[in-house]
């Protein structure tokens, strides 16, 4: 079996994040624009996985799990920020009965 090489994996990274930002800045929709940011901070993640797989440690061989720890704690605020970026588009719905950006741009009700 031929291992993923680290290049494959920034290019996925790289693909990914590329289409997030592409997202944020297309589109409209401020729940599809969140769902990009969210594909965003998972292209980051990946690349934290895949250099810490492709670091290995000097003393034993085994990979440097610094950074898969690293992603578990990006993952446990990404969780949080889900929960509190819903219930901000919730509200704001609620309050303007759209989750179009265009018309979210006034603070003003």
């Amino acid at each position: 079996m031929n291992p993923v090489s680290l290049s494959e994996y920034l290019m996925v990274s790289g693909i990914l994040f590329a289409i997030g930002l592409a997202g944020v800045i297309v589109r409209r929709n401020i729940i599809v624009i969140f769902m990009c940011l969210e594909m965003m901070l998972a292209a980051a993640n990946l690349t934290l996985v895949a250099f810490s797989r492709h670091n290995l440690s000097t003393f034993d061989g085994l990979p440097d799990y610094n950074g898969q720890v690293l992603v578990f704690f990006i993952i446990t605020v990404a969780a949080a920020e889900v929960a509190v970026g819903l219930a901000i588009i919730v509200a704001l719905y609620r309050a303007r009965q759209t989750v179009n950006v265009d018309d979210l741009t006034s603070m003003r009700g």
